[in-house]
């Protein structure tokens, strides 16, 4: 599984990383929840809603023998080398994986405003709804309907302080863990906006003396 092309992304004081994941993960990854959900006392097992901040329908946790088997963290640790090589011209030596998950989220579902553990953190899309439907008040320009949001600072003359992102099947976005973010509710569907998330720690000294804005 070859690395692929990552884009720095700087809206504000943290680096974002952007980046493709490999069509036969994104495959992977939903056979394996498509198959979950039909197991209830698996779905049960790999529940992993009561860690989580979102109010969504599910929030299923992938199993360390079935990221060996698909090497999502070789990719992981792989492309957030990458991402720190580029931004800060060091290489990491550690990535250890504290936990990864899936999350379903429907219509009117939402997850709030919280940040994560870890050093480094992402997100990446593996179904989008369509159409993600119209915001209440037509007239307004701006849709935010299933948008991820990320937040840094305060909004100021000359200073953006907000980051929206639609999501799109296939796009990974790596961000450190203290960046705050959120996801916005989406209305008038009943597919489903899949995503797949995960905290990982790299070696404490390059965390430590990375600046952080």
């Amino acid at each position: 599984m070859s690395d692929n092309k990552i884009s720095i992304i700087r809206p504000f004081g943290p680096s974002i990383a952007k980046v493709e994941i490999p069509k036969e993960l994104v495959v992977q990854l939903n056979n394996f929840v498509d198959e979950t959900i039909k197991d209830e006392k698996k779905s049960k097992t790999l529940d992993h809603g009561k860690q989580l901040a979102g109010d969504v329908k599910q929030e299923l946790r992938l199993e360390t023998d079935f990221m060996d088997k698909i090497g999502w963290g070789k990719w992981l640790a792989s492309s957030v080398g990458v991402w720190i090589n580029m931004d800060r011209n060091v290489k990491i030596t550690k990535f250890n994986i504290l936990n990864t998950w899936i999350v379903r989220q429907f219509e009117n579902e939402y997850n709030q405003s919280h940040t994560h553990s870890g050093h480094v953190t992402g997100v990446g899309y593996l179904k989008v709804p369509k159409n993600l439907g119209e915001p209440i008040q037509k007239e307004k320009a701006n849709n935010s309907n299933g948008m991820l949001e990320l937040v840094y600072g305060s909004t100021a003359f000359l200073s953006d302080s907000v980051l929206k992102i639609n999501p799109k099947v296939g796009d990974f976005y790596f961000f450190p863990n203290y960046l705050r973010h959120l996801v916005y509710p989406f209305r008038n569907t009943n597919e489903e906006r899949r995503s797949v998330s995960f905290n990982a720690k790299i070696d404490e000294n390059i965390y430590n003396s990375l600046d952080h804005g």
